[in-house]
């Protein structure tokens, strides 16, 4: 009895998917068409899309596409040619047998790079001083492919800014902007030529102002940017994001010879009156007084017994100098110039460098523990030896 119902079911079995094979060859519509098993309705979620893209012209996020188009064209590349002479020591018939025109030091002409900004449509290029130092032969190459011989006007290694200037017509000027107005934090743009790689654009933020005691010149007011600067990037435009001038490119901090995002640039403040007096009379001129400075230090408070913790002390006075011609002493204590207080070594540098040759400086200085007023005849600082 039960193979007889196990052999219908296997039957019943057998045809019923011969039926369902043949439906689905001959006739699938009738399967479509059948409803769908009922599902679990899906668990609801709540998807945040991207507002539309901005329309053509738009601009999306911010852009200093304005300010690099205004400053680029007066953004310069100056190329120099120097040569380095053979040592004395090399003069001899036996190096030219060997090296011939290739001997040590012969007559060698070494190729400099950097950059330059235009300041004054009569010709004349703002540059660093190491830039053109020592140069034989010096070329600009303009934005516009122009290439043409540039003269130093002048320049001052103390500040390390130098002025050149180049007969061409039509030349873009850059707008001078105010590098007193920048703030840590404001954005800047790099300008130059690095590597020779051709006009470059670097983005940063100005990371610091009034950096000094550096070691870089005698007279430091750095602005610190993490804007790329890179070799051939020295005495090209640091600008703001109006695109207006507000500092000359001019040295990295870096290890291996490549920005690290520790660049230094000179302001305009300083850059605009050095380039006044070289273009009026070929150098700087700057007040002096014939001390030696030295700052205040936890030592110096204990060993003079002094009653403040910062400020400047006098180590040595130069003789015949204004200062000892003043009654200025060595271990005088600074306090102001011209009723200006007197903070530091870098800040009391420029005090005195700001100062007009000819002019009586009132300076009061504390000494043996009282306040000594003094006059002090300004004279001109002397020009200092041209390192090559």
């Amino acid at each position: 009895m039960l193979s007889r119902l196990w052999l219908l079911f296997a039957q019943a079995t057998t045809v019923g998917l011969a039926l369902l094979f043949i439906v689905a060859t001959l006739k699938p519509q009738w399967l479509r068409d059948a409803p769908a098993p009922a599902r679990a309705p899906a668990p609801q979620v709540t998807i945040q899309h991207s507002a539309a893209p901005p329309a053509p012209g738009a601009v999306a996020l911010p852009s200093y596409a304005d300010a690099a188009r205004r400053a680029m064209p007066a953004v310069v590349s100056v190329y120099t040619t120097k040569e380095i002479r053979r040592s004395p020591a090399l003069e001899d018939p036996i190096f030219d047998r060997f090296f011939g025109d290739r001997a040590p030091g012969r007559g060698e002409r070494v190729a400099g790079l950097g950059s330059g900004v235009i300041a004054a449509a009569e010709g004349y290029v703002l540059t660093n001083h190491h830039v053109v130092q020592a140069a034989d032969e010096i070329a600009v190459a303009l934005a516009d492919g122009r290439r043409v011989p540039a003269s130093l006007v002048g320049a001052d290694p103390e500040t390390d800014v130098a002025v050149l200037r180049i007969d061409a017509t039509d030349l873009p000027v850059i707008t001078l902007g105010s590098s007193e107005a920048l703030k840590v934090g404001d954005v800047v743009l790099a300008i130059g030529n690095p590597f020779d790689v051709g006009q470059t654009v670097t983005m940063g933020i100005v990371s610091a102002v009034g950096r000094n005691n550096l070691g870089i010149n005698r007279y430091e007011n750095f602005i610190q940017t993490d804007a790329a600067i890179n070799q051939g990037n020295s005495g090209g435009a640091l600008v703001d994001t109006a695109g207006n001038l507000v500092g000359l490119n001019t040295a990295i901090y870096s290890r291996s010879g490549g920005s690290i995002g520790i660049g230094f640039a000179i302001p305009t403040a300083i850059v605009t009156e050095v380039m006044k007096d070289l273009i009026a009379k070929g150098r700087v001129t700057r007040g002096y007084f014939g001390i030696e400075p030295v700052d205040i230090t936890p030592e110096l408070v204990a060993a003079l017994k002094l009653r403040r913790e910062h400020g400047v002390v006098v180590r040595g006075v130069q003789r015949n100098a204004p200062a000892g011609n003043a009654g200025m002493e060595p271990g005088d204590v600074l306090l102001s110039i011209n009723e200006v207080p007197v903070r530091d070594t870098p800040g009391m540098l420029n005090q005195i460098a700001g100062l007009a040759p000819g002019t009586v400086a009132k300076v009061r200085v504390q000494r043996n523990g009282r306040e000594v007023d003094l006059s002090v005849a300004v004279g001109e600082r002397p020009v200092p030896p041209e390192r090559r």
